[in-house]
């Protein structure tokens, strides 16, 4: 009951009552490219394996042109594994704040946001109302709610029993919800080595062609099932002399 309020469309699954209470951690890293370099994730876990296997790829550069063999441009590219750390617990500690409320369950009026707070701030400076001095107003943009900070200990501790108060805006009066502010910090967090299995890393890519002339001629070598590849499900080179970074999440 002292959760804010937030108007919420449930279109999940229902799960067991003992799991209600676990944190679902959805990983997203991000892991940097130098120049030279590539990743190429195949369709296949088996497709990667066999590539880091065979380490060493000379790559054709003639693009499928049909050259006498001294006309052939070829070049050396190293495969690796590609390593990353992902999180497998997770401790975190919350507090709750002795002298700010969150206030949920605000109205959606015609007005601008900085004008919403100065109300809010206006109508909870005043005692009569419950509150004291304001000393600072937030809004939080992913939520739609706002934190008020009051310089005396105790007025936040009043306000959050009440639970719930009429704020006059303009001309109407609204009911707003009033719950604690809580903030979260990581107490433990423990990561576990992962190797992803369906991407390669490629290193040593001379910068010799255009980046969309090098990605096609990566991607048409290491399809081909000839050369241990297949189906190549995504392809991202950074040319040498620039620098990138991957985004990787759960599969």
């Amino acid at each position: 009951s002292a959760l804010p309020e937030k108007k919420m469309v449930f279109k999940g699954l229902t799960v067991n009552k003992e799991d209600m209470n676990k944190l679902m951690l959805t990983p997203q890293i991000h892991y940097p490219l130098p120049g030279g370099s590539a990743l190429i994730t195949f369709e296949e876990a088996k497709v990667a394996q066999r590539i880091i296997e065979l380490r060493e790829h000379t790559v054709d550069l003639s693009c499928g042109e049909k050259l006498e063999e001294p006309d052939r441009c070829r070049v050396r590219v190293q495969a690796v594994p590609v390593d990353i750390l992902l999180p497998s617990a997770l401790e975190v500690r919350l507090t709750q704040s002795s002298s700010s409320i969150l206030v949920s369950g605000l109205p959606s009026l015609d007005i601008s946001k900085d004008a919403l707070l100065d109300k809010l701030e206006l109508f909870f400076s005043k005692t009569k109302n419950g509150g004291s001095e304001v000393e600072s107003v937030e809004f939080l943009d992913d939520s739609g709610q706002v934190v008020l900070t009051f310089t005396k200990d105790g007025v936040a501790e009043r306000l959050i029993e009440k639970g719930r108060t009429q704020v006059l805006i303009g001309k109407g009066k609204y009911e707003v919800k009033i719950s604690p502010c809580m903030s979260g910090d990581v107490a433990n967090l423990q990561l576990q080595p992962s190797r992803c299995p369906r991407t390669v890393l490629l290193l040593g890519i001379p910068d010799v062609l255009s980046e969309e002339a090098m990605s096609d001629t990566l991607e048409i070598h290491f399809q081909k099932a000839s050369r241990g590849g297949g189906e190549v499900d995504a392809l991202a080179y950074v040319p040498a002399g620039r620098t990138g970074v991957a985004m990787f999440v759960e599969d």
